[in-house]
């Protein structure tokens, strides 16, 4: 059902943006309008995870530079049955994620150092087990052709309002269309466009918990990002709206409610459906693919931790000495 909604709405965006190209300029503009939307998905097909990452700044890191995140991110990916993604890694204080990329051959996941910083490995986990979900729904690509289209959709917008009360020109209706495409059309793509992404984002949510293992990792790591992200702005995001609905939570301020102009399902009702699906696991402990991630202690103690070194190494805690003396914390999930 999920899919097909998703296609529904897919469809209902393209038929728009082709609706505003005729509003602006009849059948002709309909048929340019259908070659734009056409040439931008092409190359936001093959440009869109460099674009996006770029945007964010995310720095790729290696298996050298960060050791835990790169081999959690290589064992959740095999038990989703993926290819290895690229790993990214944006230096910015509010905890986040994203999956970019056009496939899952050529898919990529950023998580920020706040996420690190601020979230337990298991929990980490959970977030990184989502945003796979996302690239084996091959969420990335539907979700950057809808912010294309959206994008152009408020570019004829723009053209409407310098061309259409030409004479010259076919608009069928008139001023009445110069308005409609101004106003509504725009409007409309915004709302389509969130409601695909709320729609793959409990999809995830429920696939990311099975290829973790734990509905309650994930569950808990939901409840301090969004805390994070209504406290840390994040300036590039707000720079860049259009690749808001592509993190875990919604990273610009001031959005929190449950309602037609939120980009991200509410998070407590994402929480009370994990901890539902929880529930029809035993709790949460295990999956149908077997232990949860990260191996079980003996006699039942729970999942192992396990405290090499974080994503850059060794981390200096604010309270230790400069003699070097050790806090024992390694990283940033010590």
């Amino acid at each position: 059902m999920n899919y097909f909604r998703t296609a529904l709405l897919l469809a209902a965006m393209t038929a728009l943006f082709m609706g505003v190209g005729f509003l602006i300029g009849g059948e002709s503009g309909m048929m340019i309008a259908l070659v734009v939307a056409a040439a931008m998905n092409l190359f936001s097909y093959w440009n869109s995870d460099k674009m996006v990452l770029r945007m964010h700044h995310a720095v790729e890191a290696n298996e050298r530079q960060a050791p835990e995140l790169f081999h959690m991110v290589r064992e959740l990916a095999a038990r989703a049955d993926l290819p290895m993604p690229k790993v990214y890694i944006i230096n910015n204080p509010q905890p986040n994620a994203f999956a970019t990329g056009r496939n899952p051959q050529n898919a990529a996941v950023a998580a920020t150092t706040g996420l690190l910083e601020s979230l337990t490995r298991e929990e980490v986990a959970g977030v990184m087990a989502h945003e796979l979900a996302h690239v084996k729904n091959h969420d990335t690509l539907i979700m950057t052709l809808t912010a294309t289209i959206a994008g152009a959709i408020s570019m004829l917008a723009n053209f409407a309002f310098f061309f259409g009360g030409n004479r010259e020109n076919n608009n069928p209706l008139g001023f009445i269309g110069v308005i409609v495409a101004m106003i509504v059309a725009p409007l409309a793509a915004m709302l389509v466009q969130m409601a695909i992404s709320r729609t793959r984002e409990y999809a995830a949510d429920r696939m990311g918990a099975e290829i973790c293992g734990n509905p309650i990792w994930l569950a808990s790591a939901l409840g301090k990002i969004a805390g994070g992200a209504a406290r840390i702005h994040n300036p590039d995001a707000e720079r860049n709206p259009a690749t808001a609905h592509m993190f875990i939570i919604n990273p610009l301020s001031g959005e929190r409610m449950d309602n037609l102009f939120s980009t991200h399902p509410n998070t407590e009702n994402r929480i009370r459906a994990l901890q539902e699906l929880a529930g029809s696991m035993g709790g949460g402990a295990g999956s149908s693919s077997g232990a949860a991630y990260g191996g079980r202690g003996p006699a039942g103690e729970g999942p192992v931790r396990r405290d090499p070194p974080g994503p850059w190494g060794r981390v200096r805690r604010r309270d230790e000495g400069s003699a070097g003396g050790s806090s024992g914390r390694s990283g940033p999930w010590g």
